[in-house]
């Protein structure tokens, strides 16, 4: 009877090693193809997210090259790095918020007690700005236009403004 069960015993340790190395080792490699889809699909992700920044930053100066060889031509008098010009012109235009009245390059009067101010600015190419404005309630939009003028100094000029119904 001892040795049966001893026998019994050996062949049931066996089973349950046998089974348990194969279910390790099918587990093994269910976690490296859950492994290799979930870095396939994150790969995916980001590659679309990419094209998309790339196409949300289409009208920019930082990817417009001939907006960019506008600063470097040789008809220009002196050659202005885009790179340095961009934050430039957006501190410029953001100073202007200080103004008691608002931002006076909005295109709008203050309308309550609020004045208007610009909260974000993108510079389109090596003319073209546009800006988010607000006076806390009501929003809009403006598109400028910018010169960078042969003493450096920047002037702006409204082409459009928007203000947005409540």
């Amino acid at each position: 009877m001892k040795k049966s069960f001893t026998l019994y015993a050996f062949i049931l340790l066996v089973l349950i090693n046998i089974f348990t190395y194969m279910f390790l080792s099918k587990e093994v490699k269910f976690e490296q193809n859950r492994y290799e889809k979930t870095t396939k699909k994150l790969r995916d992700s980001v590659a679309l997210m990419i094209n998309k920044l790339i196409d949300a930053n289409y009208f920019s100066l930082e990817n417009n090259e001939n907006a960019q060889n506008y600063f470097d031509s040789a008809i220009a008098n002196k050659t202005i790095a885009y790179e340095k010009l961009i934050p430039v012109v957006t501190e410029k235009l953001m100073d202007l918020n200080a103004n008691p009245k608002g931002n006076p390059y909005v295109g709008q009067d203050q309308i309550g007690a609020n004045k208007f101010v610009i909260n974000k600015v993108k510079v389109l190419n090596h003319r073209w700005i546009i800006a988010d404005y607000s006076d806390g309630k009501m929003w809009g939009e403006v598109l400028l236009k910018y010169f960078v003028n042969e003493d450096e100094s920047i002037s702006f000029e409204v082409m459009q403004s928007l203000l947005y119904a409540q």
